[in-house]
């Protein structure tokens, strides 16, 4: 009989002990965060279900271009772009770093063609183009990119410094001396921004959820750079997910804004500097799954 006791104390304590490591949000309501920065808000009623540091400032990377897509969205909705435009290739905007789609300089692409690499793989030499056809220089788009962030509420812990979010020493051998300095946002800013763009475009989750976009001319392919795609499939594939944006900065880390929709209700979440690349796909999980449990409770 104490021998059966015995064993069945350590049966529970195991049961415990497994309970805590993998099931910590279900004690303390919330999900532990493994990031700088994280904030998860409803879309819907605008509410927000978590908020983890989302005041504190951070170089964002390609999270920023969240705003360089907004902008070219209303230049097309205005008339100012058409989305069959032709855009040339300059040398600055060839030799940028980070993820890019090989461009190359005085080669010619539409805006669309260009809209849809930035969208699905964060083409930082798509954006620049971009922002050079529409403003004339990238450092009139990014005042552009200044005034639309106050226009629509951001914080001045976000400031906008290029078209990309990239760090002036991946910008380039042919970087203009008047773009300089570092892109900064917060958690709570870039869920605003999203939320803003999902509530007035909500047409560019028809881009951001493709698997990979091509660009003919050039014979290649763009895998889309978000692997929680509920299309893609994988262990990180989520549900209802269907966009919208990631990020890397060699300093700040990895980032992620994810938005998933589950019977009509709709979530953004935000993850701002992750070890791995996996991990704020994993981070990101755990604040949708709060999300929508939440819901389901209430």
């Amino acid at each position: 009989m104490k021998i059966w006791w015995k064993r069945a104390g350590m049966l529970f304590t195991l049961l415990i002990i497994i309970y805590l490591g993998v099931k910590p949000d279900l004690l303390v309501g919330k999900p532990g965060i493994k990031a700088e920065s994280a904030v998860l808000m409803d879309m819907n009623s605008e509410q927000v279900l978590m908020d983890y540091n989302a005041s504190e400032e951070i170089a964002p990377a390609g999270v920023s271009k969240l705003m360089t897509e907004l902008l070219v969205m209303e230049a097309a909705m205005k008339g100012d772009i058409r989305w069959d435009d032709p855009v040339n290739v300059s040398r600055y905007a060839s030799s940028v770093g980070g993820n890019q789609a090989a461009l190359k300089q005085g080669e010619q692409f539409t805006v669309q063609e260009l809209f849809q690499a930035v969208v699905v793989y964060s083409a930082n030499d798509a954006a620049v183009a971009l922002a050079e056809h529409i403003s004339g220089s990238e450092l009139q788009f990014a005042q552009k990119m200044n005034e639309k962030a106050a226009e629509i509420g951001l914080s001045g812990e976000s400031r906008f410094t290029n078209s990309t979010g990239l760090s002036e020493a991946m910008l380039g051998p042919h970087r203009p001396q008047e773009v300089r300095g570092q892109t900064l946002m917060t958690a709570m800013d870039a869920c605003k921004l999203a939320g803003y763009l999902l509530d007035h475009h909500p047409e560019i989750l028809k881009v951001s959820s493709q698997m990979q976009v091509s660009m003919h001319q050039k014979g290649i392919y763009m895998s889309n750079t978000n692997w929680m795609l509920s299309s893609i499939g994988g262990s990180y594939a989520y549900d209802g997910n269907d966009g919208l944006k990631t990020g890397y900065d060699e300093n700040s880390g990895y980032h992620f804004v994810a938005t998933a929709e589950r019977e009509g209700k709709r979530l953004i979440s935000v993850v701002f500097g992750t070890d791995t690349r996996e991990a704020r796909f994993t981070e990101t999980r755990k604040l949708l799954n709060y999300g929508f449990s939440s819901a389901k409770i209430n």
